[in-house]
């Protein structure tokens, strides 16, 4: 049987030694178009889109749900495209980076430009607010694993 400090001398060789504490918690490769926050958001998109939203007076569900959505949903095509591209390097999950970016570049498109461009489009403020309460909540979720390996680490 090899030894595991066989191992732990090769990781750390490779730059790949986690170091004392850090239980590595292993994350699996990023889905893109099967992620299961990307399909579930899509789907909800979907049945407030043409089921609830043409029913309800509800301000939120009319006008902000789907907004909000904007991040789960379209930042997983744009980075599966950039990495079939092979502009995106890595198969994680969304960086908190490339979330606030995108979250920005969309806001500035859709409400400050989108408005000169299109006589139906309106700029509203509030909409690049849920996109980037959308945009927390999905980088919440898809860095799930690191934040809460982290937070275990730094109680120990």
């Amino acid at each position: 049987m090899q030894s595991s400090w066989h191992d732990i001398g090769f990781e750390a060789a490779c730059g790949h030694c986690l170091g004392y504490g850090d239980f590595g918690a292993v994350v699996k490769p990023f889905a893109y178009l099967r992620d299961g926050l990307f399909l579930v958001c899509c789907s909800l998109y979907a049945l407030n889109r043409w089921a609830i939203r043409p029913h309800t007076h509800n301000l939120f569900l009319r006008f902000h749900f789907n907004d909000m959505l904007l991040i789960p949903c379209a930042l997983p095509v744009l980075l599966w495209m950039q990495r079939g591209l092979r502009l995106r390097t890595n198969d994680q999950p969304p960086t908190w980076n490339e979330i606030a970016l995108y979250t920005v570049f969309w806001s500035i498109l859709f409400e400050v430009i989108g408005p000169h461009l299109l006589k139906r489009a309106t700029g509203d403020p509030w909409d690049a607010v849920v996109y980037f309460v959308g945009g927390i909540g999905a980088g919440v979720w898809w860095n799930r694993h690191k934040l809460f390996s982290q937070r275990a680490t730094h109680e120990l």
